[in-house]
């Protein structure tokens, strides 16, 4: 056996970790979260060079989340199985990949397949990331590494629009990704030096239900993603749209009967597990359509420069540095986890609200107090969610509970940026009577002359409309999330 093995959690869990621990697994959390939040400042240039727009565009990003989403509880099941080191390594060589391929694509196919990668290799550094942590720190220790884990995912995710912003104007889009593949790949050289940990009790790998949550996933979000440009009543969306739903289904039937589940249902069972789960689920889809969609709009409308939006978006990024902190330090001394992540909440689902008031004439304005509001209500989220859920989850399915935590964010990710992208095109359709110039539109690519006063106001509208039903889904989530965790039992754990 490698020296650095340790077959058993709890064993894990007494002896010193390597030092080098928490350190690479941060800086893959940064860098996960940075490819998330800076592409989408990327788009515009990336739509002008590769000559892309609509759902084809939409992808460098879905897909991305779609991949993470898919494939971050499959990491965390095998993470589990076969070494979470072993899965965090691997995962780190992928990612890296698909960044430089994405650098040197020619088309836009080969940039969104190359994103598909990179989203599947970051979904394993955070998984395996996560269980890493969870394997390796115990208590207030374990508190501590997950509210950094989600600082450092907090600080990815505020630099990110900035730091690609100033990367594109100087390198271009391709330089910046070049620059995130030699990052992935020093993580990986890093992750070689950390102990390696696997569950004792582990079962064999469930390939069929691996194999159908993955294509539940990439039907629902083909079929999202692709509605708008051909039709909800097209031959081929009807198709994909129930296959991804029955495929679902014999999923979540088959786990019941699973000697290894990737998903156990017990998970699913506990009303506390699942009510943090939905929490972290309800705070992803307030802040990432902003995120994505906003720089966009910025562009367009405002005549900012990619590094001007960045600036602009460090209103909803920057307190997610701090936040996580402030909230884990509340928790351990003694403030109520659950007051505070309801606290959360409304502050998501205000921010969401007030950004309703978005318009082009003063949108810095407009949005600066609602950006505020959503970037401290994700940060708490970030620096709570994960220690809480984790203490109420048995020590040999923590990379499995990891999964599912990321699977929902990641999903949660994916369907909003699908289903944003989706609704501003429909709506634009409606109002500009064009699916082309929609499209075009919403890509942030104006026609010159007297046309484009009025594909400004339709895209500020369905913006302010699309916002509208995101605050209202967040709404509703959050009324759940206060339901299940106020019937559920508190745990005995202060994780």
């Amino acid at each position: 056996m490698d020296p650095t093995t340790d077959a058993s959690p709890a064993s894990a869990v007494r002896g010193r970790p390597s030092p080098l621990t928490l350190p690479v697994v941060l800086a893959g959390v940064v860098l996960v979260a940075m490819s998330i939040s800076g592409t989408a400042v990327a788009l515009p240039s990336m739509g002008r060079d590769l000559d892309a727009s609509g759902s084809a565009l939409n992808w460098v990003v879905a897909g991305y989340n779609l991949a993470f989403a898919a494939m971050t509880l499959v990491a965390g099941s095998a993470a589990d199985r076969v070494g979470r080191r072993r899965v965090f390594l691997g995962a780190a060589l992928v990612f890296a990949a698909g960044f430089l391929v994405t650098a040197l694509s020619p088309a836009i196919v080969v940039t969104d397949l190359a994103r598909i990668v990179s989203g599947a290799g970051g979904a394993g550094i955070m998984a395996a990331g996560g269980a890493i942590l969870a394997s390796s720190y115990d208590g207030a220790a374990r508190n501590r590494a997950f509210a950094l884990m989600g600082t450092m995912a907090g600080i990815g995710i505020a630099i990110g629009p900035t730091l690609t912003g100033f990367l594109i104007t100087a390198t271009g889009w391709r330089g910046s990704f070049a620059i995130f593949t030699a990052i992935g790949l020093l993580i990986a050289l890093g992750s070689t030096r950390t102990r390696e940990s696997r569950a004792d009790s582990a079962g064999p790998i469930d390939r069929a239900g691996n194999a159908l949550f993955v294509a539940a996933l990439a039907l629902l979000m083909f079929t999202l993603l692709e509605a708008p440009a051909l039709g909800w009543t097209h031959p081929v969306i009807l198709v994909t749209g129930i296959t991804g739903l029955a495929t679902l289904a014999i999923f979540s039937a088959g786990q019941r009967r699973s000697a290894a589940p990737v998903l156990a249902p017990s998970l699913v069972a506990n009303r506390g597990f699942l009510g943090w789960g939905l929490a972290t689920l309800t705070t992803s889809i307030g802040f990432l359509g902003v995120l994505v969609f906003l720089p966009t709009y910025l562009q367009t409308t405002g005549g900012f420069s990619p590094a001007a939006a960045g600036v602009v978006m460090l209103l909803l990024t920057a307190p997610v540095l701090f936040t996580p902190m402030v909230a884990v330090t509340l928790v351990n001394r003694g403030v109520a986890a659950r007051l505070l992540i309801m606290v959360a909440l409304v502050l998501v689902v205000a921010g969401n609200l007030l950004l309703t008031g978005l318009n082009a004439d003063d949108t810095v304005t407009a949005v600066a107090a609602p950006l505020l509001m959503i970037g401290i209500g994700m940060g708490a989220s970030f620096g709570i969610t994960d220690g809480q859920a984790m203490a109420l989850v048995p020590a040999d399915i923590v990379g499995m509970a990891t999964g599912f935590l990321n699977t929902l964010r990641g999903a949660a990710e994916a369907l909003v940026i699908a289903a944003f992208g989706a609704s501003l095109a429909g709506l634009l359709t409606v109002r500009l009577g064009d699916a082309g110039d929609a499209a075009a539109v919403s890509a942030g690519r104006l026609t010159g002359g007297a046309g484009a006063a009025a594909q400004l106001d339709a895209f500020t509208w369905a913006w302010q409309v699309t916002q509208l039903g995101v605050a209202l889904l967040c709404l509703v989530l959050s009324i759940v999330v206060g339901v299940l965790l106020l019937s559920a039992p508190r745990s005995h754990h202060h994780a």
